[in-house]
């Protein structure tokens, strides 16, 4: 919820390979014996059930980026192949020898601590070395008000656009408003927070009183419940890894 993929594709449309694919995979929802499968795809006959051959994921990114969301959930037994796919540029599809050319850039996002858990045998330490050759930490929202302009400047002109409204930005005063709310639920509270306040207002620019309003919404049970600090597990900073490719 900080905005990790919202970073990953600025990576992406920043640098040479923005004209090419921007590919996500949320590493917590692949069941892990599809996994290999979905990276790297199959051959027809190499499982049951597999009727067809498949382009994994790797290829279809050939050329862009591969944002891996949660990589701390990849399974030990798939990391010595994307290891292998991330160093040498070169994936082999579920049951065929051949090896295939891919240029991927990786870019990795976790909330896990991959430094302890490869010290701890949990993550492979060379693919948590080979990754990480960049590492960008970013903290909660609130930490970062200086982003929240930005941020709703990008989530107006995209709700204003598929809502078909001729809305154009926020007054000063509602700038200010966002800047200093508390945001427990990062990011994407603040773009439900816009999207509401779009839908509420009647001008080209809207005001405080919209974002009031839809800042007065009921929060789900999750954020507004008193949790005890030690069964808050789910911790807010997010880490973004990226491998040195352009």
């Amino acid at each position: 919820g900080t905005g990790k993929e919202l970073v990953a594709k600025a990576i992406h449309a920043l640098g040479p390979r923005h004209a090419r694919r921007f590919i996500t995979v949320n590493c917590s929802a692949v069941v892990e014996n599809l996994f290999e499968s979905e990276l790297f795809g199959h051959v027809r006959g190499a499982f049951t059930g597999a009727a067809e051959t498949k382009v994994g994921l790797f290829e279809h990114a050939d050329g862009g980026t591969l944002f891996l969301d949660e990589a701390g959930e990849l399974p030990l037994s798939l990391q010595p192949k994307l290891l292998r796919a991330v160093e040498y540029g070169e994936v082999q599809r579920v049951g065929s020898l051949e090896s295939r050319k891919a240029d991927v850039r990786v870019i990795a996002a976790t909330n896990r601590d991959l430094r302890a858990e490869a010290g701890d045998g949990r993550f492979r330490p060379d693919l948590f070395y080979r990754l990480s050759i960049i590492e960008i930490h970013l903290p909660p929202l609130r930490e970062r008000p200086e982003d929240v302009s930005y941020l709703t400047a990008r989530f107006v002109r995209e709700f204003a656009e598929r809502l078909k409204r001729p809305i154009t930005g926020v007054t000063p005063a509602a700038e200010r408003l966002l800047q200093h709310a508390s945001w427990p639920g990062n990011v994407r509270e603040l773009r439900n927070v816009i999207e509401r306040a779009c839908i509420l207002g009647d001008g080209k620019i809207l005001s405080e009183r919209e974002f009031v309003s839809a800042m007065s919404a009921p929060r789900p049970i999750a954020e507004t419940a008193e949790v005890p600090a030690e069964h808050n597990a789910a911790p807010a900073d997010q880490h973004l890894l990226s491998t040195a490719q352009r």
